[in-house]
């Protein structure tokens, strides 16, 4: 090679470094397609720390100097790091990319195998493609989490907007071992060995927790963040000084040589009902109540330890199956009614029947999985196949859900133990010490006179029960927020939305649910409350508000309908579009929109949201009790019900 050509080299490979380069700094390490109006960041300036770093080789989403950090420790095989994202994608659509920062941090569990090779594969798309890349191929490995290959590696990376061969030569560069290998040691060096595990501002939170859980964080480190850049800390600062202060409050390791906390002494109200399947002792002096979920592995687990209850413990202890089909688990109701037709076909003998057959079978709970075990057990087909398409039991289903939530038993399988709780799918020996401890408590009351068939509700008389829902004090609708049910309706649920929030959208189908079912008993009344980083809002729900004004709560809600149908179209000339499509008075909607004739009815609302605490949406307030996000209907229908006994 020749001096000249070396140089010609040495300066196109250098263009090409500065290109490259260029080009992530442009992606600014966010997820471009999230929330394109605001959601830029630059790699420069970012703030980080030496304890939880954030690097020019994290991919991120938000902008560098973000209040609030969300680092998040994740695994692409885990199952729970998978159900976390909803939340995640709930967090960026209620605080923005100008209030919160997510990175990403590699930590591939050592048990499951085809994870590093993902992770590595997803870290080459980084290397290529920025951030938003990198979340794009994120979101496909998620989506076929059971098929983690290096050819579904490379199709992902193509979707991704990649070169194939930039990916290939990519993959092989051992750097992305290398940046693996340092997440792997930060998350280790703060303590984040399971997945999901997350560290907001420092702040520790582990597992697929519920968006409310993410929220109570956030909302307590922007006031945080806000006092530090009151006294005068630079932005790029703030989060180092968050993080010194929350780790060093974060509760250090037991030591392992010192005896472990005592367990909750707590009992709670757990009922028995007439339509719960029960196995056991009539007369019991143990009851365990179980909720569970026919499609979850770690139910399935823990079987052999509830039959090596019942075969040691014999008639003194009684399980009680309630159900807790979680919205992850697809089939797990159409199980569940199954299971409930099987009690009401042959009652609780039935039942167990049915219920060993469905978790033998877990892996196919299709329905012709489940005509399978009808089979197996004797159970009527096509009565059974009935209440599974009619969903013949969704209301005993939801009763037991119900409560499940109103006792804080979130994941499965949940135990309470004469009204003490134990969660998880746990070995012998930790029921066996509580069923031992419950069983000296009982024969105490037997000795003291109470029969033995009324020991479990002599427990419960004295058990903790839920406390009331949280309200929020919200002014009543007025004569400019439109509605749909009587105005005498017995439950008024007030919904503070925004027309460009995707979860806005979602929770429509549980409305009209709501409306069909409860009839004249609910008025729903919109309240405006469109996102500042939304840019498209405030106009969409002036229009919306024109539409009211012109024709009333009619012409509103097909004005509503219309921009939820087409919620990424409804920039000026689509609303335009819409009116024409819905009738309305075109010179006086374009006067409306052109004076922002509506704009102090979304002030109105938007005073009356942040005095109630509302901040992200969807948001409601149901006779005044309060529900946050696109929540399923039995969350409605729990506080509904509550409502119309209040």
């Amino acid at each position: 090679m020749n001096k000249g050509t070396a140089l010609v080299g040495f300066f196109l490979s250098f263009m090409a470094g500065m290109m490259l380069m260029y080009g992530i700094d442009r992606k600014g390490g966010i997820e471009m397609s999230a929330e394109p109006e605001s959601a830029t960041a630059a790699l420069t300036g970012s703030a980080t720390s030496e304890k939880l770093p954030v690097g020019p080789d994290d991919a991120v989403w938000g902008n560098s100097d973000a209040p609030v950090t969300i680092i998040e420790f994740s695994d692409f095989q885990c199952p729970f790091c998978s159900r976390v994202n909803p939340q995640l994608k709930q967090i960026k659509s209620t605080y923005g990319p100008d209030k919160v920062r997510i990175v990403w941090k590699h930590n591939p569990l050592p048990f499951h195998k085809q994870a590093r090779p993902a992770h590595i594969a997803s870290q080459a798309a980084f290397a290529v493609g920025g951030s938003e890349a990198f979340f794009k191929f994120h979101d496909s490995a998620f989506a076929n989490q059971k098929t983690l290959t290096p050819d579904n590696f490379a199709k992902w990376a193509t979707a991704a907007g990649i070169d194939a061969a930039k990916f290939k030569a990519e993959i092989a560069n051992p750097k992305h071992a290398a940046k693996i290998d340092k997440d792997l040691a930060i998350a280790k060096g703060v303590g984040a060995t399971g997945t999901p595990a997350f560290r907001i501002n420092g702040v520790t939170l582990v597992g697929a927790q519920p968006f409310d859980k993410f929220k109570a964080v956030i909302d307590t480190q922007l006031k945080a963040a806000a006092a530090l850049a009151a006294s005068g800390t630079p932005k790029n600062a703030i989060y180092a000084k968050l993080v010194d202060t929350n780790l060093k409050a974060t509760p250090a390791k037991p030591d392992a040589k010192k005896k472990p906390a005592q367990d909750d002494k707590t009992v709670w109200r757990a009922p028995v009902l007439k339509n719960d399947p029960v196995k056991g002792g009539r007369n019991a002096l143990v009851t365990i109540i179980e909720f569970s979920d026919f499609q979850c592995p770690f139910c399935s687990r823990v079987n052999p330890t509830m039959k090596q209850i019942m075969d040691t413990y014999k008639d003194d202890v009684r399980i009680v199956w309630k159900d807790n089909a979680l919205p992850f688990h697809k089939r797990a109701k159409p199980a569940a009614n199954l299971a409930a037709e099987a009690f009401a076909q042959g009652g609780s003998k039935m039942f167990w029947k049915a219920h060993d057959a469905l978790f033998i079978g877990q892996k196919n709970l299709e329905d012709d999985g489940l005509k399978a075990v009808a089979a197996k057990i004797g159970l009527n087909w096509p009565a059974a196949k009935n209440a599974i398409d009619t969903e013949k039991y969704k209301e005993k289903i939801a009763t037991s859900m119900a409560l499940a939530s109103d006792l804080e038993a979130r994941g499965t399988p949940h135990f309470f133990v004469n009204g003490r709780r134990l969660s998880g799918a746990q070995p012998f020996p930790k029921f066996k010490a509580l069923i031992d401890e419950e069983l000296i408590k009982a024969k105490a009351l037997v000795a003291k006179g109470t029969p033995r068939s009324k020991v479990y509700a002599a427990i419960m008389k004295r058990a903790k029960g839920p406390g009331e829902p949280d309200k929020r004090d919200v002014p009543a609708p007025g004569r400019n927020n439109a509605s749909k049910g009587p105005a005498n309706a017995k439950v008024v649920i007030q919904e503070f939305s925004d027309f460009q929030c995707p979860f806005c959208g979602r929770v429509n189908p549980t409305m009209a649910r709501i409306m069909k079912e409860y009839g004249n008993k609910v008025r729903i009344v919109w309240r405006h409350h469109p996102l500042p980083f939304h840019k498209d809002a405030p106009l969409a729900s002036e229009a919306a508000q024109e539409a009211f004004a012109q024709k009333g709560s009619k012409a509103f809600w097909a004005y509503h309908d219309k921009l939820f149908q087409n919620q990424k179209s409804i920039k000026r000339p689509d609303l335009d579009k819409y009116a024409t499509e819905l009738g309305l008075d075109m010179g006086k909607f374009k006067v409306a929109l052109d004076t922002h004739k509506h704009k102090a009815v979304l002030d109105a609302d938007m005073a009356a949201a942040k005095k109630a605490g509302v901040r992200g949406t969807p948001a409601f307030t149901i006779n005044g009790y309060f529900l946050s996000g696109a929540q399923p209907f039995e969350k409605f229908d729990k506080l509904i019900k509550y409502a119309l006994k209040n």
